[in-house]
């Protein structure tokens, strides 16, 4: 049971408050009222004693049956996270020694070893100690047969060259022969040449050099300027065929300073090959030239050649060309070996 609450204490009278003063002089604060005092606290009461226990209630209904998910059987959870390793662990005492094993097979025959390093000369010995010559004077023979006749002897060298002689009287004349159809400018001129790389990967701004001659009859390209000369006008077939490593190739062929045909390769190994039928007037000179030095694929091996070759189809006429200069070494242009030709002049144009 529950105790009584205690009264609360009564309030003191407040005190009576003091007059306002006149205007202009200060008034005379009132005295201060006296604060009642406060109620004494009641008693709290003694805790009552505790009830006695209600009967049980009446029993509850019975909740739904429950569902498992796909499976009741228990799915383990993700593993954790690694642990930091454990200390060393002290080592551990030495095993016993086991059984000895039966003894193996017989193994197979070793290479034979290097030769070993021949000895040095041996000292040469004493000599030995003279023979003793028994010999006898021989009797004074009789001459010998004379030997059979021998072979003969191999051709010997030429002589000398006699004398010129005198200069014959000068023949009579002979009749004027019937004139024949008009023929070819002249069947007997010919030119072909082929020659090959020796160098890989040749110097840009200049004919590439082919010093490995493998025709050249005529003597119609030069093999230390590597330039090819017409000797007649006529029309001329050309062609090139280079290997290429490493790096592309930009190659080009050239007629009077100016590029005639151009082939770029990229293939690393490649091949770049071209041919051209070209007209051309005497005194031409045609050479290969390459762009320069970061597209300078050209190469040349044992197993690898590059070729430069050309001849004279047939000619058409035996006339000089006129108003022209023809390219010497001293007359080349400044810059011409470049791979865009020299610099055109207003009177200047390429045949």
């Amino acid at each position: 049971m529950t105790g009584y609450k205690g009264y609360r204490g009564f309030t003191g009278p407040q005190g009576i408050k003091g007059q306002k003063g006149d205007f202009g002089e200060k008034g005379v604060p009132g005295d201060v009222g006296f604060t009642g005092r406060k109620g004494e606290r009641g008693f709290k009461g003694e805790k009552g004693d505790q009830g006695d226990m209600g009967p049980a209630g009446s029993q509850g209904p019975q909740g739904e049956t429950g569902t498992c998910p796909a499976t009741c059987e228990s799915i383990p959870g993700p593993p954790g996270m690694q642990g930091t390793p454990g200390p060393v662990g002290p080592r551990g005492l030495p095993g016993v020694e086991g059984p000895l094993g039966p003894k193996g097979l017989k193994g197979d025959r070793g290479d034979m070893g290097t030769p070993g390093v021949p000895g040095s000369n041996g000292i040469k010995g004493d000599q030995g100690d003279q023979g003793v010559c028994h010999c006898k004077d021989g009797l004074n023979g009789t001459d010998g047969f004379p030997g059979q006749k021998g072979s003969k002897g191999e051709k010997g060298d030429t002589g000398a060259q006699g004398i010129q002689g005198p200069i014959g009287n000068k023949g009579d004349q002979g009749n004027l022969g019937l004139m024949g159809p008009p023929g070819p400018c002249s069947p007997a001129i010919q030119s072909a040449f082929s020659a090959s790389l020796n160098q890989s990967y040749p110097p840009a701004n200049w004919p590439v050099s082919f010093p490995n001659i493998l025709l050249n009859m005529q003597g119609h390209f030069n093999p230390s300027m590597s330039i090819y000369t017409a000797p007649v006008n006529g029309i001329y077939v050309f062609s090139f065929n280079f290997a290429t490593a490493l790096k592309p190739l930009k190659v080009g062929l050239f007629r009077n300073f100016y590029p005639i045909v151009r082939t770029t390769e990229v293939s690393n190994p490649g091949t770049a090959s071209q041919t051209v039928v070209l007209h051309l007037t005497t005194g031409d000179m045609l050479w290969i030239q390459v762009k320069d030095g970061t597209t300078n694929g050209m190469f040349t091996d044992v197993e690898s050649s590059s070729t430069f070759s050309g001849y004279l189809l047939y000619p058409d006429s035996c006339e000089m060309p006129t108003g022209r200069d023809f390219m010497t070494p001293i007359n080349y242009p400044k810059g011409g070996f470049s791979w865009d030709g020299p610099t055109p002049k207003a009177t200047d144009a390429p045949n």
